[in-house]
């Protein structure tokens, strides 16, 4: 993703080794998944005029099935209510205010492949504030758009990709990832596994390193939010949508450690009337164990109704370090560069492109849709008694190894990168009265 950034955060990041890694699952329910995926695929090509055939679309780890078990539970049920820790939320603890610019489109992250001259062009941008969330899921996604394109075949009009001959009939096959945040690296790493012919045969192109991208300055708790407009989505990409939220987080499970700085977290909905409890969790109920409900204001933060579940914490520093080392160790390669328009991204060497560049993709790609959701964070001095975080309505809490990170805003087609004083006392007042509900 190449995003302009404010903030010089210390950078901590993470790639998944998913090939040394047997850990899915696989059982009856995993047809449904095959089917979704073969709908999304097809339908994605033919948006970008592109013809395929029947043959059925293979399926990989990445794609496993998310569900638990019958039964099955992840952790025990709590017998008691357990003791929170109280942020210390006060103007004098802010460690830095950072502000990021998310890529909003209201229908939805573009996921397609398109002709681009005698080379292939697959989009996978504009993931709005759940960039981190979605990643492994689009990249996994955008990736399998171009199976057939990398193994033409007669009976399939595609365009036709460059091969060079090697030893033993192995086909050397290039691709050019257009970004280096957490999606550019992401797509880069499921290229080299899945491709990967002992050659350096995957390049980022990127303005933008780690720790200097928008994926650095993001909350980073896995939940889908701030993605698209209810409103404004089809039933197709609502599909794709709840496809790549599966991948990605069964992804993101192996990954858990503190190697990737991942790891499981209780999390708290905080809510005012009883008839939010009807909305799902973002992404599908079946993505959250050990999901209860508590009605005990006394005990949580002073609100009627809470909605508790297990998620997934990333520290967006450590993980991006992590993804970009192993991006090197496998033989990428990184090329600092600023494209400026599509006919400088045509001159490439690499006959498949994939464009990761997230608010980027507005100019280069004429896409009006695109826009930036400007976000604040008022960062805290770290606490390491607080192993919990919640959501209420705009505020948002997640503790990180970094700092307590406070949010947040939620500013439609902002342009600014500089911090808002108004913004930074509303967000610490919105959170000291939080914290004065929890006993």
């Amino acid at each position: 993703m190449l995003g302009r950034r404010r903030q010089v955060a210390e950078d901590q990041s993470a790639d998944w080794s998913a090939h040394s890694k047997k850990t899915m699952i696989r059982d009856g329910s995993e047809v449904s998944h095959e089917l979704n995926r073969r709908r999304f695929l097809r339908s994605a090509l033919i948006a970008g005029g592109i013809a395929i055939g029947e043959r059925p679309l293979r399926w990989h780890a990445l794609a496993a099935e998310t569900t638990p078990a019958p039964g099955r539970r992840y952790f025990p049920a709590p017998a008691a209510p357990p003791h929170l820790a109280p942020v210390k939320v006060a103007r004098n603890r802010v460690i830095r205010e950072v502000v990021g610019l998310r890529p909003y489109r209201s229908e939805g992250f573009v996921l397609e492949a398109e002709r681009f001259g005698q080379k292939l062009l697959v989009h996978n941008y504009g993931h709005g504030g759940a960039g981190v969330t979605l990643s492994w899921g689009t990249a996994s996604l955008a990736v399998d758009l171009a199976r057939d394109f990398i193994q033409p075949r007669s009976d399939v009009s595609s365009v036709a990709i460059p091969t060079k001959g090697r030893k033993g009939g192995t086909r050397a096959r290039r691709f050019a990832v257009l970004g280096c945040g957490v999606s550019g690296l992401s797509t880069a790493r499921l290229l080299q596994r899945r491709f990967q012919d002992g050659t350096r045969n995957v390049t980022i192109y990127a303005k933008d390193l780690p720790p200097e991208t928008t994926s650095n300055i993001a909350g980073a708790l896995w939940y889908p939010s701030s993605a698209f407009d209810p409103q404004k989505a089809t039933a197709r990409f609502s599909e794709q949508y709840r496809l790549a939220c599966q991948i990605s987080n069964r992804a993101f499970q192996t990954l858990v450690g503190t190697e990737y700085g991942v790891r499981w977290m209780e999390t708290y909905e905080l809510l005012r009337h009883e008839s939010s409890l009807q909305r799902e969790l973002l992404g599908g109920a079946q993505l959250y164990p050990q999901t209860e409900i508590l009605r005990d204001a006394d005990q949580y933060f002073g609100f009627p109704y809470v909605r508790q579940f297990s998620t997934m914490m990333i520290e967006p520093h450590t993980y991006l370090r992590a993804l970009l080392r192993d991006f090197y160790i496998a033989g990428g390669k990184v090329v600092v560069k600023e494209f400026r328009t599509r006919e400088e991204i045509a001159r490439l060497a690499e006959p498949v492109i994939f464009n990761c560049t997230g608010l980027g993709a507005r100019t280069l790609f004429n896409d009006s849709e695109l826009i930036p959701v400007r976000g604040q964070l008022e960062v805290l001095l770290p606490q390491p008694e607080v192993d919990y975080g919640y959501l209420s309505g705009s505020y948002y809490m997640f503790p990180r190894r970094d700092g307590i990170i406070l949010g947040g805003t939620f500013d439609h087609e902002d342009w600014s990168l500089e911090p808002n004083p108004e913004q930074a006392t509303e967000i610490l007042e919105g959170h000291i009265e939080i914290m004065k509900g929890l006993k």
